[in-house]
């Protein structure tokens, strides 16, 4: 599913003289032209006057002349209102905008080399004679407009004022009772449950339901961050890049991007990328940082395998040959820390990895140590001060105390940051992560040892997230209603197709390590549940209507209801959570989809989250097509487009008992 995008429409409304005096009704070129061209060309099309609501018309305007994806101005009459609203929009937007006009002697000087489309109007109305040409070039020219690079600037102020950035928008969203408020509201509030939860799968499928593209660029790059945390570098380097399709210029994903390159050892098209944006953003410390850390990452790689255990002092000899690499890394976090000193993740890995080429025996500057530590302490206290449980900077202080203070210094301070995690496992993860770098390359040992012991320990008491071996998402027929006129599973069926299911899942391995996801209907759900069940594995439903009325609709209208039910409150019973229900943990549906459709999507996200490589698709099918994007057609083909691995039960040979 692709976002629908927006337009807003700036025009005279009703009926106004010509330039010629010849009355013109815009009514009618907005009804039969400009809206059904840019519905053509895929977009929700709105025009101030089609707000009902009691309001201020004007809040609607400024609103949807900020985050509307596509402005259309026409401009056959010098309407003070149409320019004003031009103007705004060149002002707070530097693309985006496409001109018309019909019948004109002259065009004003200050869009008079800008291109315009030019419409037909006769007796007062589009030309019946040129109403298809003009539609369609509208259609394509609203296509080009939208598909041309974000660099490519159409705002005058943006083009004659280089230097000026854009606002953020979600920084300008009015105040007020206003469609788009609500809607961006609404679906804010759920991305953030979302991401509270880690539930990269959610966010995947909000991502697909925003209601204007900067939305969707912002939702991509969301459900990158979610699926970097799990971590599944190479499905984030997908969604970084769906994001960069729609802006290319988003830094935010720019940057990340960079960072899955580095994590998929993909080293020197994370280096360039890296190198781009320090060249484009150069007084951009985040920028910097990434670039540092790019080059930490290829230095750590070329002395040590994935996967390889940090068994303490054993990297050493073979870290310490590769002093160009690690200097390599000083430097930008170093320009980062200096550029923005309040960067404490720079200041602390250039202290950091300053400090490991001395111990290394690399070359190095004592003083320069002695600065960087010097505004490292006096960094972390200020920040300390404004926030004195920001767990980031309770970490730096530990480390610092690491590198270069007492025993008790260390011990001190590393419980204090433990304690600020809040139980926080994957911020206590990363911490730990960097323990072993030191650990390995048999940095104080003592000292190492005793923090990497006080923040295991802290994990240890913690629950880790789930990694499961393999993610199998189950998909097949609800078990037939007595009313259904040609049967498709019927009762008679049962015994055979739960034999197929135990078969799939022995060949599969299925068990404890595993996780199962399903809706829980009669039928297929129910049975593939009880077997899993069976196998340990833990199971979890994912329902797309609230729980009583997903029973009523798909297990009480089963032949043999009463059975089925009971069947599905023990199963239930043995869920390691509730069943998710999908109004609640993503809100209803956008107008126009399907609930049953969406739940599908949201399965097959949430099964893609966990990574494409763990994803084990089992089927109870008939193998009939025409379900659309998210039913079980689309779940077997997308599962085998990535993994190939399907395990289909074709109910078409099951024998009837």
């Amino acid at each position: 599913m692709s976002f629908k995008q927006h337009a807003f429409v700036a025009m005279p409304f009703g009926t106004k003289p010509g330039a010629d005096g010849q009355p013109i009704d815009f009514n009618r070129v907005y009804l039969e032209l400009i809206k059904p061209a840019l519905e053509d060309a895929g977009f929700e099309v709105f025009r101030a006057d089609e707000e009902t609501r009691a309001g201020d018309i004007r809040t609607d305007m400024f609103q949807e002349l900020l985050a509307a994806d596509l402005v259309v101005a026409d401009l056959t009459l010098d309407n003070p209102n149409v320019w004003y609203e031009l103007g705004v929009r060149h002002a707070l937007r530097a693309r985006g905008v496409v001109l018309v006009q019909g019948p004109r002697s002259t065009s004003p000087f200050d869009i008079y080399t800008d291109r315009k489309l030019r419409y037909g109007v006769a007796a007062g109305a589009p030309d019946p004679a040129t109403l298809a040409i003009d539609r369609a070039a509208l259609a394509k020219m609203a296509r080009e407009t939208q598909n041309a690079s974000t660099r490519r600037k159409v705002s005058p102020v943006y083009t004659l004022l280089p230097h000026l950035q854009q606002p953020r928008w979600q920084d300008l969203l009015l105040s007020g009772d206003n469609e788009f408020a609500q809607r961006y509201e609404a679906w804010r509030s759920r991305l953030e449950v979302a991401q509270q939860k880690h539930r990269a799968g959610d966010i995947l499928v909000l991502a697909e339901e925003t209601p204007v593209r900067a939305l969707a660029v912002e939702a991509r790059f969301q459900a990158g961050r979610a699926l970097m945390r799990l971590p599944q570098f190479t499905f984030a380097l997908e969604q970084f890049d769906a994001a960069l399709a729609i802006d290319d210029e988003h830094l935010g994903s720019r940057q990340q991007r960079a960072v899955c390159l580095g994590r998929l050892r993909r080293t020197e098209e994370a280096r360039e990328a890296a190198l781009q944006l320090t060249e484009e953003h150069p007084q951009d410390p985040e920028c910097w940082s990434l670039a540092g850390r790019v080059e930490k990452s290829a230095w750590i790689d070329r002395f040590r395998e994935p996967g390889e255990p940090w068994t303490p002092g054993a990297f050493r000899d073979k870290a310490a040959l590769e002093d160009a690499l690690l200097a390599e890394a000083i430097t930008p976090y170093r320009h980062a820390f200096a550029t923005a000193p309040n960067h404490l993740f720079a200041g602390i890995n250039a202290l950091t990895l300053n400090t490991l080429r001395a111990h290394l025996g690399g070359e190095h500057d004592p003083a320069e140590t002695d600065r960087l530590l010097a505004g490292l302490r006096w960094g972390i206290a200020c920040a300390l001060e404004r926030k004195p449980k920001d767990y980031w900077a309770r970490a730096a202080q530990a480390e610092v105390s690491l590198l270069c203070d007492s025993r008790a210094a260390v011990q001190r301070d590393w419980r204090a940051a433990t304690a600020a995690a809040g139980r926080d496992w994957l911020a206590l993860d990363s911490s730990r992560q960097q323990l072993q770098l030191l650990s390995g390359l048999g940095f104080r040992p003592e000292e190492t040892a005793l923090a990497l012991g006080i923040v295991e320990g802290e994990l240890r008491r913690l629950n880790p997230p789930f990694e499961p071996r393999q993610v199998l998402l189950f998909s097949g027929h609800i078990m037939d209603a007595p009313s259904r006129p040609e049967p498709r599973f019927p009762l008679a069926m049962e015994p055979a197709a739960r034999a197929a299911l135990e078969q799939a899942l022995d060949r599969l391995g299925a068990g404890p390590e595993d996780i199962a996801l399903t809706q829980g209907a009669a039928g297929g759900d129910l049975m593939f549940t009880e077997a899993a069940l069976a196998r340990g594995v833990k199971v979890v439903w994912m329902q797309p209507l609230p729980e009583p009325q997903f029973i009523e609709s798909s297990v009480q209208r089963a032949t043999n209801a009463e059975d089925w039910r009971l069947r599905y409150y023990a199963a239930r019973a043995q869920l390691a959570e509730p069943p998710r229900s999908m109004a609640q943990e993503l809100g209803p549906p956008p107008p126009g989809i399907n609930v049953w459709e969406r739940g599908n999507r949201w399965l097959l996200h949430t099964t893609l989250a966990y990574g494409p490589d763990k994803a084990r698709c089992v089927v109870l099918w008939d193998g009939g097509g025409g379900d659309g994007p998210g039913g079980t057609r689309h779940m077997v083909e997308e599962i085998k487009r990535r993994t190939g691995r399907v395990q289909w039960i074709d109910t078409r040979r099951l024998p009837l008992a």
